[in-house]
Order: C-alpha cells, then structure tokens, then sequence
C-alpha cells in the first residue's frame, strides 16, 4: 500500500494529470518542480527533499522535452538537463528508502527504422532515429539505471514506454508541442482569423500513436501496485494514424473549412511510432479509455476556453 507518493515534475503536463488522480484517489503526495524553486540538477538539494518527506514511492514526470524543432535546436541542453535530473532522482530515491520509482520513457527510445507495431523484445534492435536520438537515448539510460540499481541493489522500478501524450494543458506552439498540440493550435487560430490555409510540417505521412494524458496519469498511478518487474512495459491505444488523417480529425473538430498544406521542406521524424500493447494489457489489467476523437474534441475546447494563441 502507498502512503505518501512523490512527483517530480507535477506542474508540468503529464504532472499536474498525476496529481489530479492521486488527489481523486485520496493518495498523499508532494508535488516539486523548478517552478517551486527544487532543481533536480542539484544532487544535494534532491537528496535533502527525500531525506525530509521520506517518501515510499515516486511517479517522475521531470523532463526537458519539446517537439522535432526544439530537439534539433537543444540537444545539448536536453542531454544534460534529463540525465541529470533522471540519475540524481533515481539515486536519492535508493539513498532514501523509496520502495516503487515509477519511470516513464518516450516511445522514441524505440529504434527508428521500424515500420510495424514496436514489440518490447524490439527495443534494442538497432539505433534511434536522428530527430530524437537525445532525448530518446536519455530515457533508455534511465532504464540502464534501473536495470543496473535493480541488479546490485534490488530497487524497484516500473519502466512504462509511453507515445506522444495529448489533452488540456499541452504546450501550444510549434516549437515545444508534438503534432497534436501544434495542429490544435494552428487550426483553431486560423478558425478564429478566417485564414484561407493552414501549413503543416513535414509530409503528412508519418504514422504516430497518440495517448490521451489522463490516460497516460492512470497508467503511471496503477503502475505503484502491480507486480516489480524491471522489464519495460508498452503503454498505449495500440494503434497509430498518419498525420494527414490526423490533421483531417483536427480540422473538422475546430469546424475549420479552408485548405491543408504540407510543407515538405521542413523534417518529418521517425516514419513510424506505434506499439504493441498486449504486456500492458497482461500486466495493468486494463486499456486507455480515450478515443482520440473524443480526446481532441476535449483537447479543442479547452484551447479554445483557456487563451488560445496567448498560452
């Protein structure tokens, strides 16, 4: 049974999901980011916050992470800020007696030449893709970590390989936002403008998979009671859509009628990004609920409600 649950990270997108399920689970937690003052960075400052609250678990949601655009224009500052927020947490969590590290890691951690559903026997079977080659290998490394902690240790992690998440609260811009957010955001706007186009980045053939992100908090919360298993776990609808259908979904949603242009001058990413979500389904005993519809349709609301282009 979990008592009192950490979340590094909790005011940030998937972080302020996680803590809206624990609060709904009645599940005591502390909540900690930049925001507040807490740099993950810092070793000693991290260790001293476990060293206080004695937490028995933690969810990680701390991350330095945008788009293709902003990884291609920060790799180097996502490489040191997630290793070092990654490693320090991981290693204070053992110092400190925590009992379950729930760990979340990108699907882009999966080899990029793949072209059908990611199998987690797959992972290691050939190299990322350039476009996410940082941040992707940042997140594998935190599942050496656990492997390595688990080995020499017995420390407890759950490593969940999770897609590109969406929902209320996303980044809307073209630089931090994954395609999703940044499609909300540009038809919309153009709804709101008349604006006879919209351009969208790349090709429009990638296929990606697309998780809503209270279902991505639930996935995280259940993984604090199944069994310990150091073995990565898929998480996901178990289907992907090209980006051209998705963009079609979008537009009729935000009720925009002019035209769609590709622009295919600018990169398109990996080709290719969805799972395989039979061990999930084994293991947590359950699905995403979200239809992706239904989730663009909550995701385009709250856009709409919440400042639109002044977020």
């Amino acid at each position: 049974m979990v008592n009192k649950v950490f979340v590094p990270g909790g005011n940030g997108f998937l972080g302020q999901a996680v803590t809206k399920k624990l609060q709904e689970a009645n599940i005591n937690y502390v909540s900690l980011s930049l925001q507040n003052g807490v740099d993950f960075r810092d070793f000693q400052q991290t260790k001293d916050i476990f060293e206080q609250e004695r937490f028995d678990a933690l969810i990680n949601c701390a991350a330095f992470v945008g788009g293709i655009q902003f990884g291609y224009e920060k790799p180097a500052e996502i490489y040191f800020n997630n290793i070092l927020m990654a490693t320090n947490l991981m290693e204070a969590a053992r110092l400190c007696g925590v009992k379950r590290f729930v760990n979340p890691i990108s699907n882009c951690s999966y080899p990029g030449s793949l072209t059908s559903d990611f199998q987690e026997e797959q992972w290691w079977a050939g190299p990322l893709h350039e476009s996410v080659l940082v941040y992707g290998f940042v997140r594998k490394a935190s599942w050496v970590q656990s492997w390595a902690y688990y080995k020499q240790y017995g420390f407890q992690t759950i490593n969940l390989i999770l897609p590109n998440m969406y929902g209320p609260g996303d980044h809307f811009d073209e630089k931090r936002s994954h395609a999703l957010g940044a499609l909300v955001m540009k038809f919309v706007e153009a709804k709101k403008k008349n604006l006879p186009n919209v351009t969208i980045w790349g090709s429009g053939i990638p296929v990606r998979e697309w998780l809503y992100v209270e279902d991505g908090a639930e996935a995280l919360l259940r993984a604090l009671e199944i069994n310990s298993t150091v073995d990565p776990i898929n998480i996901g609808v178990g289907k992907g859509i090209s980006i051209i259908e998705l963009a079609q979904i979008i537009k009729e949603v935000a009720n925009y009628t002019g035209e769609i242009i590709f622009d295919k001058s600018m990169p398109d990413g990996a080709p290719y990004k969805t799972m395989n979500n039979e061990r999930m389904k084994r293991v947590l005993h359950w699905i995403p609920k979200t239809t992706l519809r239904d989730g663009v349709k909550k995701t385009v609301e709250w856009y709409i409600n919440n400042g639109g282009e002044n977020l």
